[in-house]
């Protein structure tokens, strides 16, 4: 993280910027569904995302 990003404090704030990522992805046409692996180095924990494409409901925005 640069010193020009802003800290994430909260799911909902977690879930706001994952949502921004995704988004502007798809925007300029990557496949963002699928398994990705996030190396993190030494100090800090790996993790795995699984990113799955889910049907809307008619209360979606």
């Amino acid at each position: 993280m640069t010193s020009e990003e802003a800290s994430l404090a909260t799911r909902a704030e977690l879930n706001t910027e994952l949502q921004s990522l995704l988004r502007r992805a798809h925007g300029h046409g990557v496949d963002v569904e699928g398994g990705w692996e996030c190396r993190n180095g030494p100090e800090h924990p790996d993790w795995d995302v699984i990113v799955t494409e889910v049907r809307k409901n008619d209360e979606s925005e």
